[in-house]
């Protein structure tokens, strides 16, 4: 389980590097806009801008019991559409903390911070 969805709507970088080492059955979405997308990204998400995200969130939630962990530049941005998915009643979905900002800084230096 990535996390309680009652106790948090967030998971840390090191939650999300565990998850990913696992193998655990989660969708990554980077939520950033194309030209983000293309300066960096970590590997594996799946790219669903969040201008575009009412019309794409229905793709993303096929399986409403498949968690999704979102994230942006800071983690501002991939709040809000938790919040948004969660009010539309998805759950478990997640904002990673501090975004990719985060990640490069302390999961994965490879990745460039903008």
């Amino acid at each position: 389980m990535i996390a309680d969805p009652t106790a948090t709507e967030e998971v840390t970088p090191q939650r999300l590097a565990e998850l990913l080492e696992t193998d655990a059955d989660f969708l990554l979405v980077d939520c950033r806009e194309l030209d983000e997308w293309h300066f960096n990204r970590i590997e594996g998400a799946r790219h669903v801008p969040l201008s575009a995200f009412p019309e794409a969130a229905r793709a993303l939630l096929n399986d409403p019991n498949k968690a999704l962990v979102i994230y942006c530049h800071h983690g501002i941005r991939s709040l809000h559409a938790t919040r948004w998915l969660r009010h539309q009643g998805c759950a478990p979905v997640f904002s990673m903390q501090g975004g990719i900002a985060r990640w490069s800084a302390e999961i994965d230096a490879s990745v460039p911070i903008y």
